[in-house]
């Protein structure tokens, strides 16, 4: 017998759209089976049997975190299959910075109306994230919550594990004084400051539409550029040369993020000439009247991810990042002082 229940669907949840949510995900879910994928959608758990041959010492690396109130852009444009990816991102990319190779996704997705359709978009979008990243989308869960959110919003979550051999992971020890910063491009505004973004524009439907020649494109297009991901870059760089040190530039900007991977008595100095500062942070600033040191604590700026390296190494790094589809600047080095950043 099929399930279904009158009362739970006059309550607002409808069991039966959660199941077509299912079937239309399937095709998308089935993009990102990898090696060691052990189970399909549907099940109880997600299961992975992880290659560990040739490691000393395997050690799992977990990430977690949401898109934000990016979120509300997208509500706006009626567009669902961008922010998955911000969501793949905003986990791989920091499970990558530790230096281990993420394996598999899972996704939240909370709605107040299950519309099967819009469930599909966004999962699109997180199953084109895990292809980006490299692992598979073992899971996930559709939860349909009338009530709590507004039946046309939803929110979306994620948790990545990744994997790699303990004496090759990356942690502060191996940053030192004289390290050259290599700062790898953004996208755009990835997937954070955007309750600043949202108050600086008055966003709406309207004005996410026009077309701005400083941007070449309009607005809501610019603000739902998805994060980049990083991944397959980063793992690059690491079979090639020694990296020090990776910091993934999200929420806080980088006065919150770069002195998260020094240790001791450093200072990571910035030259603000070299940081390749995108068209839509500058609209931001002067929207908003926003001071700089609040533009470089909140936001990316157009540079993703600092990576340290030795001095001797910084072109070489620059070099592969770029043969692997990035764009990369050195930005600046690490000096003696207190811990923190400084902006030259």
């Amino acid at each position: 017998m099929e399930s279904f229940s009158k009362s739970y669907k006059d309550a607002g949840v409808d069991v039966t759209a959660g199941y077509k949510s299912v079937e239309l995900i399937k095709s998308h879910v089935a993009r990102t089976i990898i090696p060691g994928v052990m189970s399909s959608i549907g099940g109880f758990g997600g299961m992975f049997a992880p290659d560990v041959k040739g490691m000393k010492e395997p050690v799992l690396v977990s990430g977690t975190d949401g898109v934000g109130t990016k979120l509300k852009i997208a509500f706006l444009m009626n567009k669902h299959d961008t922010v998955g990816i911000d969501c793949v991102a905003m986990c791989a990319n920091d499970v990558a910075c530790s230096g281990a190779k993420p394996l598999f996704f899972l996704d939240y997705v909370a709605v107040g109306k299950n519309v099967p359709e819009v469930v599909e978009q966004i999962v699109k979008g997180v199953a084109e994230g895990c292809i980006q990243a490299g692992c598979a989308l073992v899971g996930g869960e559709t939860a349909e919550m009338p009530g709590f959110y507004p039946i046309d919003e939803y929110d979306l979550a994620g948790f990545c594990v990744g994997m790699g051999d303990k004496e090759k992971l990356i942690d502060c020890s191996k940053i030192k004084e004289g390290d050259a910063l290599i700062g790898v491009e953004s996208s755009g505004v990835h997937s954070n400051g955007f309750s600043l973004v949202r108050k600086v524009f008055n966003v709406n439907s309207r004005n996410l539409t026009v077309y701005i020649d400083e941007l070449g494109q309009t607005l809501g297009e610019s603000l739902l550029t998805p994060t980049r991901i990083y991944v397959k870059p980063i793992l690059e760089l690491m079979n090639k040369i020694d990296v020090h040190a990776i910091s993934h530039i999200t929420g806080g900007g980088f006065y919150e993020n770069i002195p998260r991977m020094i240790e001791g008595d450093l200072v990571a100095s910035i030259e603000k000439s070299k940081v390749p500062v995108k068209p839509i942070f500058n609209l931001i600033q002067r929207n908003g009247a926003i001071p700089e040191r609040d533009m470089y604590n909140t936001f990316n700026m157009g540079i993703g991810l600092c990576i340290a390296v030795a001095p001797d190494k910084a072109d070489e790094a620059v070099r592969i990042l770029e043969a692997s589809g990035e764009k990369a600047h050195i930005i600046g080095e690490m000096k003696k002082g207190e811990k923190g950043i400084e902006l030259c």
